[in-house]
């Protein structure tokens, strides 16, 4: 038989009840006997037939937009996200929001249905068209919203019906399987396999008939996704993304189900597994669907609602797996965390989702309103041999199926399937599966006449491959959650969080829209994924977009996040307070053998006598209001305290003096040269000269041009082993560079760093000096220091234990150097205590760093400050908005100067000139 186009009459029923005609003209066309109708009349092809009768209904599709996009604008539909116990930074959250407004719906959030002024109402269901709960706000959802009263038009990620089939009775047996009574035997599947769960489901380790010679069959544990949107008729669709756990990969790992089939399976065989896994999976919706089915004849139900489930499948050696446990939600927790595997995955298949989904329900609220207009509208009526009418929701269920068959997607058809049509009764379901057989054998032929064919989008995606087409990022994971501002958005490039004083790092991933884009950190061959050091105040993690098609990876796009790390929280002194010391933080027990954290501080341990050495030990002292609770004290009033005596600070006069005629020589890493630059400040009042340099530098114009100071980078870890200079190559290359010297204190060296420096070092500058005739210029070893004690990949990083060898070391470098009569900064004691203090650096061992600044005039006398650690506020270039004055952004216009930032750096820097010139004032 044929229909007739009914379309092309310009007056008659209403648009839906025409559809509706051609919907019974189809079941006419199926029957065994043929039928006369006024409307409908032979044809030879049942094919041909199930495609003219989806062409008309794309036909109407096309009809109803056109007659919504000519009327006025429609209202913004409202979307309300539940979020629970999950925080708006939580990268579920903000997919939800950055997916639905790119849609164009207004997002609401609430943390429950109780709370949320949309589902306050009766029953839950005004003022709304999309409700999605997250799982911890999934029970509020079910107590709150009446699902059989909801709209046509309205949307809720959750199908009651469902969730109770799949309910845990006790002991983890399903619902389903005591309604219908049936027995183990009954379907692929544990009965015990109900009821939400945390923990990973291990592969039984009698999987193998030997556990030495594993078989070559397939034995596995695989989660794979389903996505339910409709339960009577059922229909489900299957996500291309499965976990997979096997004996030699315990832990679970992200993997296309087809592509790990076909590694462990030959293409026959994978197929075959593939379609196993459907079957299995359908049988067991199929069961759970009847023993819904009975309370849904009776309760009207969501039309558009939908669930994901998660099934664990279990591969025993055969292609025929057998379900071991059902989630009635997304369920990652098998794969791990430590890549931010289960965050990535479970946003790419909740994306997946959305974009699948609501694209098809806005052209299908175009239906719905539409028929809302019209009146007198009627669905049934229908007369013939087999009597089958569709009514309204039915109709709605066929198009909403259609229009999601012919969206490109992640997931592909699961049920209905044309493999299983045989097994169902006539009526929807019918229907249904023919649809699904036709967009399933579809070629490259259009249902219009006016459009050149079309290719047929795949049923499962793959990622883009080759080149880099959308260089953009589909989001950015961190851990702890950073609160980006603004929220993350793949066209936005820079963004700024700030993070408390107790978060020293930052584990990162961005995540490109496309496999075939490269992610690289701060550098072409850096790291895709990274632990950062976030220093106190502003850190920089730049993330470069990459195509690596091309022979040298070309740098499609930045993305630039801006970490600020606040300083430790401080309470300001105004009136009582007691004095606190510490010697180490009990977050690091350098020395186990030694108190740690605040104690009482007594003032007999302040004698008033000048140190006679740099390595004297020490605490820090602090205002409090208890000692018990560092959170009240002051800590920009925290200062270095020598036990029995104290470091006397050298005025800027009588350093200038002591300074005259003298040539300082700094070898060491970047510490050093931090108390090099902090050092050339003091004595010229400013520093208008700075590099972070990695080679040798000599400065001729400080005091006046009566200093010298110079400098050479040691050691240069960069360079290949056998290419890089030794420590005595760098000591005679910069005394070479210094020349002339004369042999007395009026030549310094000082040399030191972070934690290369040992007693051979110390050896050979006596060796050194000897041979140079300079025995007896001063010498300053800067000792070891805090550093590499955080996980950051890419460099080392020390075990507690390594870090208390550094302390044994110190001590010998310190016995060594008073040896051979050298003068000793022990910067290890100083840093110990204040090692979270660190700044920008992945090494964790700067607590210095340069910032240019303006200012009308810098004092001459830094006095009153030397020894404390209170903040000097300075304007920033780059990044801060200046909130000077006319006249004081007229002077700051003057040539470029710096400072020398770093409350630590500055005592142990201090130290070192007062070492330098022993000139103290009454």
């Amino acid at each position: 038989m044929r229909c007739v186009p009914l379309l092309r009459r310009r007056s008659g029923p209403p648009l839906l009840l025409l559809a509706l005609l051609l919907v019974l003209c189809v079941y006419l066309m199926v029957g065994d006997e043929p039928v006369r109708s006024d409307v409908c009349y032979k044809v030879p092809s049942l094919q041909m037939l199930t495609r003219r009768f989806v062409c008309t209904l794309e036909a109407l599709q096309r009809h109803a937009q056109l007659q919504l996009s000519s009327q006025r604008t429609p209202h913004r539909r409202r979307a309300v996200v539940l979020t629970g116990r999950h925080p708006t930074s939580d990268t579920e959250v903000q997919l939800y929001q950055r997916v639905l407004q790119q849609m164009d719906y207004e997002v609401h959030l609430s943390r429950y249905a109780e709370t949320s002024s949309f589902l306050r109402s009766t029953q839950g269901i005004g003022g709304w068209s999309l409700l999605l709960c997250l799982s911890t706000s999934e029970q509020s959802c079910l107590r709150r919203i009446s699902f059989s009263h909801l709209q046509h038009h309205q949307t809720v990620n959750l199908l009651p019906g469902l969730i109770e089939a799949f309910s845990n009775v006790g002991g983890g047996l399903c619902h389903f399987y005591t309604h219908f009574q049936l027995t183990g035997s009954s379907l692929p599947m544990n009965p015990h396999a109900c009821g939400t769960t945390n923990q990973k489901v291990q592969i039984p380790l009698d999987s193998f008939p030997d556990s030495q010679a594993p078989p070559p069959a397939l034995v596995a544990m695989v989660n794979v996704y389903v996505l339910v949107t409709s339960v009577t008729p059922l229909t489900s669709f299957l996500h291309d993304i499965s976990v997979v756990m096997t004996i030699q990969h315990p832990r679970g790992r992200p993997v296309k189900l087809r592509d790990f089939l076909l590694q462990h399976l030959d293409p026959a065989a994978s197929h075959q597994a593939l379609r196993q896994v459907k079957q299995v999976i359908s049988k067991v919706l199929q069961a759970a669907a009847a023993s819904t089915n009975k309370k849904q004849r009776t309760i009207s139900r969501c039309l558009l609602c939908f669930q994901l489930l998660t099934f664990t499948l279990f591969f025993s050696g055969s292609v025929t797996p057998v379900v071991v446990q059902v989630d009635t939600q997304l369920n990652v927790s098998a794969l791990s965390n430590d890549a931010f595997d289960q965050q990535i995955t479970k946003d790419l298949i909740l994306e997946d989702t959305l974009d699948f989904l609501l694209p098809p329900l806005s052209h299908l609220s175009s239906h719905t309103h539409l028929s809302s207009e019209r009146e007198g509208s009627q669905y049934g009526g229908c007369t013939g041999t087999l009597g089958v009418c569709l009514s309204e929701d039915e109709f709605l269920l066929l198009l909403h199926f259609q229009l999601l068959m012919k969206t490109s997607s992640a997931f592909q058809p699961l049920y209905p399937s044309v493999s299983s049509s045989s097994s169902l009764p006539r009526g929807l379901s019918d229907l249904l599966t023919q649809i699904e057989g036709f967009y399933k054998l579809k070629t490259n032929r259009s249902c219009r006449t006016d459009e050149p064919p079309s290719q047929q989008p795949a049923l499962s995606s793959s990622q883009d491959e080759g080149l880099c087409v959308d260089p953009h990022l589909r989001q950015i994971y961190t851990d702890p959650p950073l609160i980006l501002n603004p929220p993350f958005h793949p066209l936005v490039k820079e963004y700024h969080a700030e993070v408390t004083f107790d978060t020293m790092t930052v584990r990162i991933r961005p995540e490109p829209v496309s496999s075939a884009c490269r992610i690289h950190l701060d550098e072409h061959r850096g790291p895709r994924m990274a632990n950062y050091p976030v220093g106190l105040g502003n850190s920089k993690i730049s993330i470069l977009v990459m195509d690596g098609s091309h022979p040298e990876p070309v740098i499609m796009s930045i993305y630039t996040v801006h970490v600020y790390r606040e300083s430790r929280p401080s309470l300001p002194m105004f009136g009582y307070h007691v004095m606190c010391s510490f010697v180490q933080d009990c977050g690091l027990l350098v020395q186990p053998d030694r108190s740690c954290g605040l104690q009482p501080h007594s003032e007999s341990q302040s004698q008033r006598n000048a140190c006679s050495s740099g390595h004297v030990s020490g605490r820090w002292v602090v205002p409090c209001l208890s000692c018990s609770d560092n959170r009240t004290c002051d800590w920009r009033e925290v200062s270095w305290q020598a036990d029995g005596c104290y470091h006397p600070i050298v005025d800027h006069p009588l350093l200038q003096d002591c300074m005259k005629d003298r040539k300082l020589l700094f070898i060491g890493d970047s510490t050093n040269r931090g108390m090099m630059y902090f050092l050339m400040e003091r004595v010229n009042s400013t520093l208008e000269d700075w590099d972070k340099a990695h080679d040798t530098l000599v400065y001729r114009n400080l005091n006046r041009g009566r200093t010298l100071v110079s400098y050479s980078y040691y050691p240069q870890f960069w360079l290949e082993k056998k290419q890089r200079p030794t420590f005595r190559e760098a000591l005679q290359q910069l005394l070479n560079r210094s020349q002339p010297l004369v042999n007395s204190n009026q030549t310094v060296l000082v040399v030191g760093g972070v934690q290369w420096l040992n007693t051979n070092h110390l050896r050979t500058v006596s060796e050194v000096l000897d041979n140079k005739s300079l025995s007896n210029i001063l010498v300053v070893v800067k000792s070891l220091g805090m550093g590499f004690h955080l996980p950051v990949d890419g460099i080392r990083s020390l075990s507690l234990t390594e870090i208390q060898d550094l302390y044994r070391e110190n001590d010998d470098i310190i016995t060594t150097a008073k040896h051979h009569g050298y003068e000793v900064i022990d910067t290890f004691s100083i840093t110990m205590g204040r090692y979270k203090e660190f700044l920008q650096g992945r090494c964790a061992c700067h607590f210095h760093e340069v910032e240019k600044f303006w200012s009308t005039k810098l004092s001459s006398d830094r006095t009153s400050t030397a020894n404390t650690t209170r903040t000097e506020r300075t304007v920033h270039t780059l990044g801060s908005q200046s909130t000077l004055s006319d006249t004081e952004q007229e002077a700051g216009s003057q040539p470029t100067t710096y400072r020398v930032r770093g409350p630590v750096n500055q005592i142990y820097s201090e130290i070192l000139l007062s070492r330098l010139c022993p000139i103290t004032r009454n």
